[in-house]
């Protein structure tokens, strides 16, 4: 389905001249995702254990099906960014649902729905989006070294081109430039890993690779695993993703960067430990992996101390994180794998949360300028709006509903109780003290009490500072002019309006409000969760 869908949305750029209409592209988009997911879901009853597809190249699952559903549903929201405009006319006389069914509200809107934002105008995008996806969804059903390579490959293109789509930006460039040239040098790691261990074994299929237990020379998995950490961004192969998150437009690019590949990759090396397990392979993969994810907590936490610019800070986050999920793989135990299930969606839901939400505060800060000069002479401003932490500065008494979500999912990083962070680190600190690693478990809760300082310091920005924002001069005193018209188009009313009218659009204040209250609220529904990654876990372990 979504090859089919590439091929009809680069037949209907071909033919298609106008650039405004990009954001039905992202509408369509989203219907194909949609269709995925009930796709994955009317099948989910015909796999029963798995099936093998094109000679073993692809083995289907309950698990990897699920998991391509997660993966159809984040992309999904992260889609929304894209296919409804940002910001709204939001006037409450009219805004009963009679008015909102009936009625349509008619105003000059290119401005303030920011019409010709940059984002709104690339038709590539969704294409670029359902190619990364399609890389994503091979690499998580793969099971041949041949396939690996294939779909990362896949997968990585697309990232870079999607890195740099703004080709009027010199920052963007910077970033996707950074980030193809460490690509390419990871991919260099995992084909030359994938080359030995064939030469070593004579086969590519992951099953057939059990026959490595007899093999005392482990280089060649050290260097494929090498070029997996060097995607995921595990330090000490962590030094290019703070400045590609930084340089890369935070609109829609680097909320796609950040999660799609983690998600993909995370579950193949989930697979790979998996089949290395009770094999000689195991001492190597939990030996890598542990001191991978030591570093990770070390650096991603200490290093994110200095930091002033937003996306760099979430960046190191980010590597921290990926310490916490590198120790529940390490560990490779039915626990460990159900904690390692269950951080990974709690992390992705919250990073996207955030994400979203620093989007939607630069939206809503369209009626406001800044009396900080060095808020105003920021490099490619339009398409990364927050950059410093200081930005948002009293944002508490601009937007105090925006403000809050952003301080519960950051609550949520620092694994405050009882936010849905908290029980993804207490279920992988349980596995790894389950296993003995009590040092390391000392260091996953230092780092995280260290962490926690420059997550607070966003909070007590925004909530314990005055901001330096005012209302834009232009805006204050304006009034504003629209149409109310009835089914046949004729006017019933003229209306009149001022900037504090405007606001962030439905769809994107909807996805927000949805993912802070399953952080805020996880406890009360949390069996569900939790039932589905032991299910996931039993799968797994009885194939």
């Amino acid at each position: 389905m979504i090859i089919t869908s590439i091929i009809a949305l680069l037949l209907s750029n071909a033919v298609n001249l106008r650039r405004d209409i990009a954001i039905l592209y992202n509408r369509i988009a989203m219907i194909i995702l949609v269709y995925c997911i009930l796709n994955d879901l009317s099948s989910l009853t015909v796999v029963t254990k798995s099936i093998g597809l094109h000679g073993g190249l692809l083995l289907i699952t309950n698990i990897t099906q699920i998991l391509h559903i997660f993966l159809f549903l984040v992309s999904l929201l992260i889609l929304t960014l894209t296919s409804f405009y940002p910001r709204k006319v939001w006037i409450s006389e009219y805004a009963s649902i009679k008015s909102l069914l009936l009625y349509k509200f008619v105003y000059y809107n290119t401005k303030i729905n920011n019409k010709m934002g940059e984002h709104l105008k690339i038709k590539e995008y969704p294409l670029i989006l359902l190619f990364i996806i399609t890389g994503a969804v091979f690499l998580m059903s793969t099971n041949d070294l041949v396939s690996i390579f294939l779909a990362i490959e896949l997968q990585s293109y697309g990232l870079y081109i999607l890195s740099t789509i703004y080709k009027n930006s010199e920052l963007s460039t910077t970033g996707g430039l950074i980030y193809f040239l460490l690509g390419g040098l990871s991919s260099c790691f995992i084909l030359l890993g994938t080359g030995l261990l064939y030469a070593n074994s004579g086969c590519t299929s992951l099953d057939g690779l059990y026959i490595i237990t007899n093999i005392s020379d482990i280089s060649s998995l050290v260097i494929f695993t090498i070029g997996f950490l060097f995607k995921v961004s595990a330090a000490p192969f962590h030094f290019w993703s703070p400045d590609v998150y930084d340089a890369i437009p935070t609109t829609i690019v680097t909320t796609f960067v950040a999660l799609i590949a983690k998600i993909s990759i995370f579950i193949l090396l989930l697979q790979l430990v998996y089949y290395a397990n009770n094999s000689l392979w195991e001492m190597s993969w939990t030996f890598i992996l542990l001191m991978s994810s030591l570093f990770s907590l070390i650096v991603g936490t200490v290093v994110g101390l200095t930091q002033f610019r937003i996306k760099r800070l979430f960046a190191y986050s980010t590597i921290s994180h990926v310490g916490f999920l590198l120790l529940a793989l390490g560990i490779s135990s039915i626990e460990s794998t159900q904690a390692f299930i269950f951080y990974l969606t709690q992390y992705t839901i919250s990073n996207l949360n955030a994400f979203i939400i620093l989007v939607a505060i630069g939206f809503s800060l369209f009626c406001y300028t800044s009396e900080n000069l060095e808020h105003e002479q920021l490099k490619d401003k339009t398409n990364s709006p927050i950059q410093l932490v200081n930005q948002l500065k009293g944002y508490f008494y601009i937007n105090p509903v925006l403000a809050l979500s952003l301080a519960i999912t950051i609550f949520s990083f620092a694994g405050i109780p009882p936010l849905i962070g908290f029980f993804g680190k207490q279920m992988v600190l349980s596995a790894a003290l389950g296993k003995g690693l009590v040092f390391l478990s000392l260091i996953a809760i230092l780092t995280s009490v260290i962490g926690a300082v420059y997550y607070l310091n966003i909070v007590k920005e925004m909530f314990f500072s005055l901001p330096d924002y005012t209302i834009n001069t232009l805006l204050e005193n304006l009034i504003l002019k629209g149409n109310v018209l009835d089914k046949n188009k004729a006017v019933l009313r003229k209306v009149s309006f001022k900037y504090n009218n405007i606001a962030i659009s439905s769809p994107i204040a909807f996805v927000i409000s949805s993912i802070t209250l399953i952080i805020l609220l996880f406890i009360f529904i949390n069996r569900e969760w939790l039932s589905m990654g032991t299910i996931l876990v039993q799968i797994l372990f009885n194939c």
